[in-house]
């Protein structure tokens, strides 16, 4: 029994369990604001219609908040630490989570402006999180672990979309649409999430590379204490200094990684278009607005809703699947796989939802709405085995210590307008467009393909400093095409390679 909850609950499980928990906080708002959107009573305390623009605004000023909490989380992070920069986001999200909470509560006038207010402050605090936890998990964890680490904390996100949206609808099954505990119980419940945290994070390790990259030698040598064994602490100290001192001589600074000619600027586009990439993909309006997807396949609202539970159900199973595979096939290959299969699901969809809308078209709507729901489940899977976590792990593996909260905050930045852009303009084009819009996410996933496959490295089973090499090689090769650099060494995972010294090597080993 000791040895299994050893296994169990060890440094690196207390640092992925954390982690996991952290990132479910984005995925929760997800599912939360899929259904309060149509609750009746909300819009009226907001005074706004269900085709009123002002609901996309609503939700997508949150990502705006998030692109600015990611500049000052990175910002927090890098001075403070890793954990005080965690903090900080937790209660940030908990004071705009209680102001979305409040919005209208007694009062009418208003509302909608506190509603916005707290989206915004709440987006600051999650979009922090969504920089400092990946960085801080990447930092804890060995090359070929990384991405599974990362991937199953983002399975904890669709299970936060899952709660969120499975409690949505029981409180709307039970009270009606026309309550307004309808729509605030599922937001204050979202407290649950960063009060825990809070709670949890004492007992957990601050990143002992922080401390070497701030010259706290004893801070370090104390938070490697906690992580190995006495004998082992000073040997490991001696790797982090030696990494220091080589970094040391190349500080990086933000126009080092945004200038043409800095010396990050390649890394720094190829995260860039990771997140634009993942939007294009187009999942991200499916996600948060995932009944009227349903509803362009021909089904009634209520059943709607259901299926797009079962659909966050399965897309939660299907999470499992992605992180077997990231540590063994790579990044670059399930992404180029997904968006191929994402693709095929689209233009299928384009089909099914032409042949229910049509006038024209006689057909039993079930015949095509059930083929709908199967492509639309597997374009689920697709996305969620090629470019959830994706997009988010590789910033973290190609920068050096010094760089990678900054490289992890433009990720955000980012990821920020890319979703304010798509669930702001999502709205209009489903009322335009109608299933017309499955067609433009065929084709900006054609996008999302062809560009992974020429520029992204895989950068999976490999030192911080081998990817950073590519960089290096890249440049003397003067190309930026992954198959034209080191006679295409980057294309797929490294095989039979032994483990180097420095950050290949995990901080949490030995447990």
């Amino acid at each position: 029994m000791e040895a299994i909850k050893e296994v169990i609950m060890n440094k690196q499980s207390e640092v992925t369990l954390f982690s996991s928990s952290a990132i479910a906080l984005y995925g929760y708002d997800q599912g939360m604001m899929s259904l309060i959107n149509t609750n009746h009573d909300y819009l009226a305390t907001m005074g706004i219609s269900e085709e009123d623009p002002l609901v996309a605004v609503i939700v997508s000023v949150y990502y705006l908040g998030c692109a600015v909490g990611a500049v000052l989380a990175a910002r927090l992070a890098d001075i403070k630490g890793r954990k005080p920069g965690i903090v900080g986001c937790l209660v940030t999200a908990i004071l705009g989570n209680f102001l979305m909470f409040i919005a209208g509560l007694g009062y009418s006038q208003g509302a909608i402006v506190v509603i916005l207010i707290g989206r915004f402050v709440m987006g600051l605090g999650v979009g922090g999180i969504d920089v400092v936890i990946p960085v801080y998990s990447s930092e804890l964890n060995e090359a070929g672990e990384r991405g599974k680490a990362l991937a199953q904390e983002f399975q904890a996100n669709i299970l936060g979309l899952n709660v969120a949206f499975g409690l949505n609808l029981l409180v709307t099954r039970l009270l009606g649409k026309s309550n307004q505990w309808a729509w605030r119980i599922p937001i204050i419940v979202m407290q649950i999430f960063p009060l825990l945290l809070l709670s949890f994070i004492f007992r957990l390790p601050e990143s002992p590379r922080w401390f070497i990259s701030q010259e706290k030698d004893k801070m370090a040598k104390g938070a490697l204490a906690e992580i190995y064994d006495k004998g082992e602490v000073d040997r490991e100290l001696e790797k982090l200094q030696k990494g220091r001192a080589e970094e040391s001589s190349n500080k990086i600074s933000w126009g080092d990684m945004l200038s043409m000619r800095g010396s990050q600027f390649h890394p720094t586009m190829l995260t860039v278009m990771g997140q634009v990439n993942q939007a294009l993909t187009g999942y991200g309006c499916i996600s948060v607005y995932g009944p009227q997807t349903f509803e362009l396949l021909g089904f009634e609202v209520i059943d709607a809703e259901y299926i797009t539970l079962g659909n966050y159900v399965f897309y939660l199973l299907m999470m499992t699947f992605a992180w077997m595979t990231i540590d063994i096939y790579g990044r670059r290959k399930l992404m180029v796989w997904g968006s191929g299969t994402l693709i095929v699901s689209f233009l299928l969809l384009t089909v099914f939802g032409g042949m229910v809308m049509e006038e024209s078209i006689h057909v039993p709507t079930l015949s095509v709405a059930v083929p709908g729901v199967i492509v639309l489940y597997i374009a689920t899977s697709a996305f969620g085995i090629g470019w959830l976590s994706q997009p988010w792990l590789i910033p973290t593996e190609i920068y050096p210590s010094s760089a990678r909260a900054q490289g992890a905050a433009i990720s955000v930045v980012i990821w920020g307008f890319a979703n304010f852009a798509v669930t702001f303009l999502s709205p209009l084009l489903f009322n335009s467009l109608n299933y017309w819009i499955f067609l433009i996410f065929a084709a900006t996933n054609v996008f999302a393909g062809v560009w992974t496959w020429l520029y992204s490295p895989e950068t999976g089973g490999r030192s911080f400093e081998e990817n950073a090499q590519f960089f290096t090689d890249a440049k003397e090769h003067n190309t930026w095409q992954v198959h034209k650099v080191n006679n295409s060494e980057f294309v797929g995972m490294p095989s039979g390679k032994e483990d180097a010294e420095g950050e290949r090597q995990p901080l949490l080993g030995g447990q």
